[in-house]
């Protein structure tokens, strides 16, 4: 008779690529949600001016439709950005990145964490807000080629937006980070995303029309509003986007 030997060697290693990158982009969207800032930024503002512009935009000439698409951008302007930003920012000064940067993780995967937790939260938003919108009196009403003209714009808008966070918040102190964050953040929302570039007349619509904030802000209007697709706006997310990325590698430091 033969007994069974129970084999008590350690066996470390590591789970698979995507899952630390999925796990950590869960962990990632947690900690946005538990933080009282994000939430302001990713809901309670959001909602407050789809809800108040709905109800009271038409006394100052707000059409609801484009009010919609602006809101949209806020949500995708307020996660890739500015939360990025805050809390990569705040995990810098405290090690966080510095320790996760010599796990398995690796710095490779933190990055890809944050997109993960960009595109969860962004869709979270989009969820709440066109829940919204709905009851509101909005419907979708776009065609195929500006569906399809949303969806790249947003995908590279989220880009651009999470490479410059990443790049503020891998060069200053935690609490310079917060202030510039919140304050871009302020001015992004008159520089294209709740006001349309072709409200602030000539020669200011040229270039917030080259921000991102403004290319954005007119692809999620176009797509809400159903007006023509504005082809344009994707070549300046594109460039932006790869002008983030180059700029973050350049300068990010992963230590104080």
């Amino acid at each position: 008779m033969t007994t069974a030997t129970l084999d008590l060697t350690p066996r470390p290693g590591a789970q698979p690529a995507l899952r630390r990158v999925w796990r950590q982009g869960l962990l990632e969207t947690r900690l946005m949600i538990r933080q009282g800032e994000q939430v302001l930024l990713a809901l309670v503002i959001p909602v407050a001016l789809l809800v108040g512009g709905t109800l009271v935009g038409g006394r100052f000439g707000l059409d609801r439709d484009p009010l919609v698409g602006s809101v949209l951008a806020m949500a995708v302007w307020s996660t890739a950005f500015t939360s990025i930003a805050i809390a990569t920012g705040f995990d810098r000064r405290q090690g966080v990145l510095e320790r996760l940067a010599a796990t398995p993780l690796g710095r490779t995967g933190l990055v890809g964490g944050k997109i993960v937790a960009v595109v969860l939260m962004t869709a979270l938003q989009w969820v709440v807000l066109l829940g919204v919108g709905l009851p509101l009196g909005w419907r979708p009403s776009a065609g195929f080629t500006t569906t399809l003209v949303m969806l790249v714009g947003v995908v590279l808008a989220a880009a651009a937006f999470t490479a410059l966070a990443l790049a503020l918040a891998g060069t200053l102190r935690a609490e310079a980070t917060l202030g510039l964050a919140n304050l871009i953040y302020l001015v992004g929302l008159v520089a294209g995303i709740v006001v349309s570039p072709a409200a602030l007349g000539s020669p200011w619509r040229t270039v917030v029309e080259l921000l991102p904030t403004g290319a954005l802000g007119e692809v999620m209007r176009a797509w809400t509003g159903s007006a023509p697709a504005p082809w344009w706006a994707l070549l300046v997310l594109a460039v932006w986007a790869l002008a983030g990325f180059l700029l973050a590698r350049k300068v990010f430091r992963w230590t104080m």
